[in-house]
């Protein structure tokens, strides 16, 4: 990989992460056609695509960083009071960071336990990759039908995170998309279009963050100064464009569905499964 391929690589993953389309399907697209997956050993693009992540990890840091300061800060508040004081008298903020955490369980206990799958062949294949592009954007269909759309974050509660968190962790199908089956799950139980992308958002964040985390950790004696350098200009490329996209999404589910992205998610499965093998 060089210059150019990290920093388009980069720009995919920014763009895709957030929107309910699948950064991992369109970085896995972008690598075949660039020649960067190696059928030997696909974990090696596994770990990149993770590493990358990083970068859009640190956008919706950023991007939500009063959010989460206020989390944190509403957290130690809280927990200094137990047990004296009762869960149920929590701050709001104590709560959703609670509930990110619970919401974070699934997604952690299925990545270890199909590591090896992940990490595998199977997770490369452009036909899988289609039918659940093509699955998924059907699913979202439905939840734009039958949502409610009148739930706030507010409201959320634990069941609510068990089954968004169950949802994320479907998400490690490549193709299904972490952004679009938490989002989905959102509007099955009556959340905003808004609200369910920001809690998909902020769910996310200790799941990319750990993951690439530790595959950087795992690489790390094999990386030259020159991987890190191309590395690190995929990272902050992701970084730039994902910040913008989170900003440009939620502004964009006041006042529109997610129709756009049903059709270009079922267009481009169709158009794998016709043109690519």
């Amino acid at each position: 990989m060089n210059s150019l391929d990290a920093i388009l690589l980069g720009i995919i993953q920014g763009i895709t992460e957030f929107l309910p389309i699948s950064s991992t399907a369109h970085l896995t697209l972008a690598g075949r056609f660039l020649g960067l997956i190696r059928a030997d050993a696909p974990g090696e693009w596994t770990a990149t695509i993770a590493i990358i992540q990083l970068g859009t990890a640190g956008s919706i840091l950023a991007y939500f960083r009063n959010d989460l300061l206020s989390m944190l800060r509403s957290s130690v508040s809280d927990l200094r009071e137990l047990p004296r004081a009762r869960l149920e008298g929590f701050r709001a903020e104590t709560k959703l960071a609670f509930l990110i955490v619970v919401g974070t369980v699934p997604i952690v206990l299925l990545g270890l336990l199909l590591k090896r799958v992940i990490e595998g062949t199977l997770t490369k294949d452009p036909t899988v990759i289609a039918w659940s592009l093509i699955l998924l954007a059907m699913v979202l269909w439905w939840a734009e039908r039958k949502g409610r759309r009148t739930r706030t974050l507010a409201d959320k509660g634990l069941k609510d995170a068990v089954l968004v968190g169950l949802a994320q962790a479907v998400a490690l199908v490549p193709g299904a998309s972490r952004s679009g089956t938490t989002i989905t799950a959102g509007l099955f139980l009556g959340f905003t279009r808004e609200a369910a992308a920001r809690f998909s958002f902020l769910l996310s964040i200790p799941a990319v963050l750990s993951s690439g985390l530790y595959q950087l950790y795992e690489v790390r004696a094999h990386l030259s100064q020159g991987d890190l350098t191309i590395l690190a200009l995929a990272v902050v490329s992701s970084g730039l464009t994902g910040y913008a996209a989170i900003a440009l999404l939620l502004r964009y589910l006041k006042n529109h569905s997610t129709m756009v992205f049903i059709v270009y998610r079922i267009l481009l499965g169709v158009c794998l499964l016709l043109f690519v093998q």
